[in-house]
């Protein structure tokens, strides 16, 4: 672990750098013109179409009486609005993650290893092709998997555990393939990919535990107030924006350094298997 908590620490000393802080306006205005315009056109449309539905099926009827078993009748008249919240929120999280995939890693990349493993040889073993299929591959499973773990938001220590688990498989995965995709050869990284697997899980792990907090966030602020919706949608995407920026540096320095220390193994003499401080 020491690894990881040495890459914890460089990734929060260039969190905060101006270079970073810049490069996070990037994915940042992307998702909020996105989803700016997609609830200012569609979220009263939304609610209409999902209050129809409940109305045709009886929706309100079940959930008025669960609501009741378990004390939370003052709900019933948020059922509606946050179902809306829970069918966006998966796909704000999956756009922002896109964002950053495609847009920010590339620059990260070539922050950290410029700045700090400035001699490792680059062998290209990713593609720009390749990072994109598994970005929009891991999202779109990731987005449907939090469909399926919508209930658990019942029991939120639950929900926040749960969610935590698919940040670290999300994460790992589709972060990891793009710190690793300039500088390691294809077989470099399925090795670094199995041997680094608890490292890279426990980081994605520590990442989600404090991803999952804003939507927890979200979904009780429109308790409170349904007024506040887009509002916290909207911080809730800033927060998500700065927590993958911290989340991709952190998978940058460590896959670099096991990088590092892999051709060492195999090339003890080798110039460029050094990092600078």
């Amino acid at each position: 672990m020491k690894g990881v908590l040495l890459a914890w620490r460089r990734a929060l000393r260039s969190q905060f750098s101006g270079r970073m802080l810049l490069l996070s306006l990037v994915p940042l205005l992307l998702s909020l013109t996105l989803w700016g315009v997609a609830m200012w056109l569609g979220l009263q449309p939304l609610l209409d179409w999902l209050h129809g539905r409940f109305t045709d099926y009886g929706g309100f009827d079940a959930s008025n009486s669960m609501l009741g078993m378990l004390g939370l009748g003052m709900l019933k008249v948020m059922v509606v609005p946050l179902l809306a919240i829970a069918l966006l929120l998966p796909l704000m999280i999956a756009s922002s993650l896109l964002f950053m995939g495609i847009v920010a890693m590339p620059a990260i990349e070539r922050h950290v290893s410029g700045r700090h493993f400035p001699a490792l040889d680059r062998k290209e073993g990713g593609s720009f092709v390749g990072s994109l299929a598994i970005n929009v591959g891991s999202t779109a499973v990731f987005a449907l998997l939090w469909l399926f773990t919508l209930p658990l938001y019942a029991i939120p220590p639950l929900a926040w555990l749960v969610q935590a688990g698919l940040w670290a498989w999300v994460t790992s995965r589709v972060m990891s393939y793009d710190a690793l995709a300039a500088h390691a050869s294809g077989a470099e990284r399925q090795v670094l990919m199995r041997t680094c697997r608890p490292a890279l899980l426990t980081i994605g792990l520590v990442s989600g535990l404090a991803g999952a907090l804003p939507g927890i966030a979200w979904m009780g602020g429109a308790v409170i107030s349904v007024v506040l919706f887009p509002v916290l949608a909207l911080v809730s995407l800033w927060l998500y924006i700065m927590l993958f920026l911290f989340a991709g540096l952190w998978f940058q320095y460590y896959c670099l350094q096991a990088l590092v220390e892999l051709r060492a193994q195999h090339h003890p003499a080798h110039p460029g298997a050094g990092a600078s401080n």
